[in-house]
């Protein structure tokens, strides 16, 4: 019998139903335009926020259906499987930014922000990384200098996903002394919000849908009822204990890509002839479908095992550093061996495994790079 995610259930198999039906006709037609244009259209999210796909596992009372992160996993799953140009944007803002808030605001700012972002009215980004500050978040150089019940938010920002169109960002900044103990989380709105640049739509190698950008604050004044939780200086603990999610969600992508790869080559190598037979019956061809195909179910096992752990309330740092580091990992080998058996085909951009494989390669980088994550998984031994 065929594989099955075990916190599936009726339910998310009727709302999977819907969504793959609702991607493939109404967004997967646009997403030529939207590689085009560098950019997705606002319609997108609307339509999106209009289908429930935006904050699924929000509660009711702040616009969204109320479910576990098991649906969030399912929308991840199937906007990469069937229109990846939406993935990246979607999963920082319904996957990441409206969980910190969720999280962390208070009821005043979790009603004035989750109902427009579960609509697809608002988008959210979350800027972390400065030009010279990576994966090491305590050296963040960005400021918030408090002044009577404002802060005044100087600095930059780079490789903002939804840099371009985000309406929220939640700003790392500095409020304190140097060190973890001193950074803050600070929402700042950019409609109107003056000092507050967008700087270049940054060129890319892959992903070229999705908006990825530079963030300048030159004195931009923000009121204290911004700042992400009770009191300052707790950015740094709200984001090592959200990492784990934005992770797993990593690793969630990476798992339905790898899939995807093995499901396109498996059916063009059938098709494709070479000597007079296809390219499935050369052991070689079988041979690495037949090793990728099972490193896939590996994965998705994996996976499932960690989104259940997430469902649970009990996925710690360590295991989701494993998924993201070992699924990326295997994404980009997987795709780069099934481009190699589409042949000179693999390398044009019509068929869909040369775009794969230029996407991919970001996720061995972004939400800490797979070194970062060894180093993790290496302190727990």
């Amino acid at each position: 019998m065929p594989y099955r995610s075990p916190w599936m259930t009726e339910e998310l198999d009727a709302f999977r139903d819907q969504f793959r039906k609702f991607l493939t006709k109404d967004l997967a037609p646009q997403a030529e335009t939207w590689r085009k244009q560098r950019l997705v259209d606002r319609s997108a999210w609307l339509a999106l926020g209009n289908m429930g796909a935006l904050l699924p596992s929000v509660p009711e009372s702040y616009g969204g259906l109320g479910g576990s992160v098991a649906y969030d996993a399912v929308v991840f799953e199937d906007l990469e499987r069937i229109v990846p140009e939406l993935t990246n944007g979607v999963t920082v803002s319904s996957g990441i930014v409206a969980h910190y808030i969720e999280r962390y605001g208070s009821e005043a700012q979790k009603q004035r922000w989750l109902p427009g972002m579960a609509r697809g009215e608002l988008i959210g980004a979350i800027a972390m990384t400065e030009p010279g500050t990576g994966s090491d978040l305590q050296s963040v150089r960005t400021s918030a200098r408090r002044e009577g019940d404002n802060y005044i938010i100087n600095g930059q920002k780079t490789f903002i996903t939804n840099g371009q169109t985000c309406d929220l960002v939640i700003v790392v900044a500095r409020t304190g002394g140097a060190g973890a103990k001193g950074l803050s989380l600070i929402v700042v709105e950019t409609n109107d919000a003056e000092g507050f640049r967008r700087g270049r739509k940054l060129d890319k190698i892959g992903l070229p849908a999705a908006d990825t950008s530079e963030l300048f604050f030159e004195d931009v004044t923000v009121p204290c009822e911004n700042l992400l939780g009770p009191e300052e200086g707790h950015g740094f603990v709200q984001l090592m204990q959200q990492l784990a999610w934005e992770r797993l969600i990593i690793a969630i992508g990476a798992v339905s890509s790898i899939e995807r790869a093995v499901e396109l080559t498996a059916d063009y190598t059938k098709e494709r002839k070479a000597f007079g037979k296809a390219l499935l019956d050369f052991q070689n061809t079988a041979f690495t479908l037949a090793e990728r195909k099972t490193e896939a179910t590996v994965a998705r096992v994996f996976v499932d095992y960690c989104i259940g752990q997430m469902i649970a309330g009990d996925l710690d740092a360590v295991t989701a550093s494993m998924a993201k580091w070992w699924c990326s990992q295997k994404q980009v080998e997987t795709i780069d061996e099934c481009l190699q058996l589409h042949g000179g085909y693999g390398y044009m951009e019509e068929y869909p495994i040369s775009r794969m494989f230029v996407d991919a390669r970001v996720q061995k980088i972004y939400g800490g790079t797979n070194e970062i994550m060894k180093l993790l998984i290496a302190r727990s031994l």
